[in-house]
């Protein structure tokens, strides 16, 4: 039997990997005076099963709407990036977006997907290298949020793809931290291109975010299950209930766990009160207009290029310079 090619290189990318003590950041998040979890751990492995149910429903627009984006103008997306460039993605997970791309680039020769979970990183680029032979892939295991290197690359530009609207997630200065570390990170002549979730009636943002099924109620509350299991909390998911809103002053869904009573929370060692009505506040996801997030892109010391939207849009992506 003739051997597939895998023409797939594995790399660590931030320069010191240190891991984050989870027990100190949640409890001090839960002691805070406005009670907080960071969104990140959500993403165990019920909860990364959990999302992927949510971008199946019938509520949940941002998925479907980015890939019809990305199918539709492929083409005029390809022709902005270019072949010589090396097309780097940052939060690759599974790499199933960037498919639609490199079918529209067949000339391009470097892919380097970036992500926080090795394992699944290094699974992926794999099956990505198997499927396009005379792709060279880079696979960086790193967080693309923090300081990170990529091994050289023979392109003579780089153009980041960062699908998804993640960019939602980012609170305003962290946002802003982000697209110029990411400015910094491309050179002048690189790009990058980006999803973003738009502002619109708010029937639809508060539909997407509780949906009919209840999938998003048991994802958020699925965040307390990892509480119990890795950090020897005592949560009774019974007293507390999923709430998720649009902030219109704000622009952008938040989401919380609302307790339904008064308890005390034991996690570790330490004891934690809640009144009733208190919440913990577990994820913002803000929507910006197409302006909006324009002005916020040139200010971190990018040049708007394109941007592409769906016919009701509600979903845009937007193609940027560093010049």
């Amino acid at each position: 039997m003739k051997a597939v090619r895998s023409n797939v290189q594995y790399h660590v990318g931030n320069e010191t990997e240190t891991e984050t003590d989870m027990y100190s950041e949640v409890l001090a998040g839960l002691k805070a005076e406005k009670k907080t979890v960071s969104p990140k751990y959500f993403y165990d492995k019920r909860g990364s099963e959990l999302f992927e149910a949510i971008t199946m429903l019938s509520e949940y627009y941002p998925t479907r709407t980015e890939l019809f984006i990305l199918n539709k103008f492929k083409n005029e997306i390809a022709e902005a990036i270019g072949s010589d460039t090396a097309l780097v993605e940052f939060g690759s997970g599974s790499s199933e977006k960037v498919r639609t791309l490199l079918e529209a680039l067949p000339g391009l020769k470097e892919y380097v997907p970036i992500d926080i979970s090795k394992d699944f990183l290094y699974q992926s680029a794999r099956a990505l290298s198997i499927e396009y032979p005379h792709l060279n892939v880079h696979a960086v295991s790193a967080d693309y949020t923090a300081k990170f290197h990529i091994p050289e690359l023979l392109s003579q530009s780089k153009a980041v793809f960062f699908p998804g609207s993640t960019i939602g997630n980012f609170d305003p200065d962290e946002r802003i931290n982000f697209l110029k570390m990411t400015a910094d990170f491309l050179l002048p002549g690189g790009g990058l291109l980006i999803g973003v979730d738009m502002k619109k009636d708010h029937a639809v943002l508060n539909a997407a975010y509780n949906d009919s099924k209840g999938v998003t109620s048991e994802f958020n509350t699925n965040l307390l299950n990892r509480l119990n299991r890795e950090l020897l909390a005592d949560f009774n998911l019974e007293n507390f209930r999923h709430h998720a809103f649009y902030h219109a002053e704000k622009g952008r869904i938040e989401m919380h766990l609302v307790s339904l009573k008064n308890q005390k929370i034991t996690i570790g060692n330490e004891q934690v009160a809640f009144s009733e009505g208190e919440t913990i506040h577990t994820e913002n996801s803000y929507k910006f207009t197409i302006e909006e997030f324009q002005e916020i892109a040139s200010s971190c010391g990018f040049t708007p290029k394109k941007v592409w939207c769906d016919e009701k849009n509600w979903f845009s992506m937007h193609y940027l310079m560093v010049e």
